[in-house]
């Protein structure tokens, strides 16, 4: 994960998944609305993920 990408996880998630799929970027926009946190949480564990 580059710097770039921690970067926009953490102050706008949906653009740091963008390249991931369209369930992706509609879960971390739907926690984006719910608060900091979980859209933090959500975007870093969908970037580390080793499957995809």
């Amino acid at each position: 994960m580059s710097c770039l990408r921690l970067l926009c996880a953490v102050f706008f998630p949906p653009l740091s998944v963008f390249d991931k799929s369209c369930g992706s970027i509609i879960i971390v926009f739907s926690l984006t609305r719910c608060g900091w946190v979980p859209k933090g949480i959500a975007a870093l564990v969908i970037l580390n993920n080793p499957n995809k």
